[in-house]
């Protein structure tokens, strides 16, 4: 789809963009910029994007990986908090890849709470602020079912909790919740050198493929709901980890036995499958004697 390409970013562009705006990264908005269009371009192989697609990315930033999106998708929806970067971006795509700033539309908003864009993205890529990273993508997954497959660049021990399965050392809220929306992996680790300012840890690349939700008699908040329950206080088994969720460990107890659920189990090794079987024994069983 991309008969003209895009002049992707380096460093010095990068630098350049930056002063011209006056802008110094900050941590608070999570702010460390790709200067490396080799690592761009990965990230968006890896992705497996196409033709068709319509990209969600989340924090823009400068534009690194926008150009590189944008030769090969339908389009781009592109959603900013910093309005300054927000201004500026379709000035840099229409600089540096003039036959394809009809592909993107910027929306100034912050990603944790975005609710409408101009099109249904197919596919989310991005690399997500380091702050939020879990909570823009449960999010943004959560809000826009069109999604099939994200493909999130997010801090590399952030990436290791999102892909972990049951029983690792890791695996835990982010883990389990993530699992609810499909198939997850980690699919590489990005050096911290490709970023400018260099932050203080690696990143992973995260990929997910939306599958069906585990079961479907039962809503995505009130499997969340044990989820945060049961690794609320990791070391208790669950009988007494889902007391206060449950409303008393005799209750917990007979939820688990009628989901199939070992009540001595900890969250640590229960599959999102599980945690959906139990919230929906919870709303089965008569509720606990006040």
């Amino acid at each position: 789809m991309s008969a003209a390409g895009a002049a992707l970013l380096g460093p010095a562009e990068v630098r350049a963009l930056a002063a011209e705006l006056g802008l110094r990264p900050t941590k608070t908005l999570g702010q460390n910029f790709v200067i490396d269009p080799n690592t761009v371009r990965r990230i968006v192989r890896t992705s497996g994007v196409a033709a068709d697609d319509v990209v969600l990315e989340v924090g823009p930033g400068l534009g690194s990986l926008t150009l590189a999106l944008l030769e090969h998708v339908r389009s781009v929806v592109a959603v900013e908090v910093d309005p300054v970067l927000a201004a500026r971006l379709p000035g840099t795509v229409a600089e540096r890849a003039p036959a394809l700033a009809d592909r993107l539309a910027v929306v100034p908003a912050d990603a944790l709470r975005v609710t409408d864009l101009p099109a249904a993205p197919t596919a989310l890529v991005a690399n997500l602020p380091y702050n939020v990273g879990v909570p823009v993508l449960l999010h943004l997954l959560a809000t826009f079912p069109s999604i099939s497959r994200a493909l999130v660049m997010v801090q590399l021990e952030v990436a290791e909790r999102l892909a972990a399965e049951p029983g690792s050392r890791v695996y835990g809220v982010p883990s389990a919740k993530a699992r609810w929306f499909g198939e997850v992996r980690q699919a590489g680790v990005v050096a911290r050198s490709v970023f400018w300012p260099v932050p203080n840890v690696d990143s992973g690349l995260v990929e997910l493929l939306r599958g069906a939700p585990p079961r479907e008699d039962v809503d995505r908040a009130a499997v969340f709901a044990v989820i945060d329950a049961a690794f609320a206080q990791r070391r208790k088994m669950l009988r007494s980890a889902l007391a206060g969720w449950a409303g008393s460990p005799a209750r917990a107890s007979a939820v688990c036995a009628d989901a199939g659920v070992d009540p001595t189990a900890r969250g640590e090794a229960l599959h999102v499958a599980d945690f959906a079987a139990l919230a929906a024994a919870a709303a089965r069983l008569p509720a606990a004697a006040t």
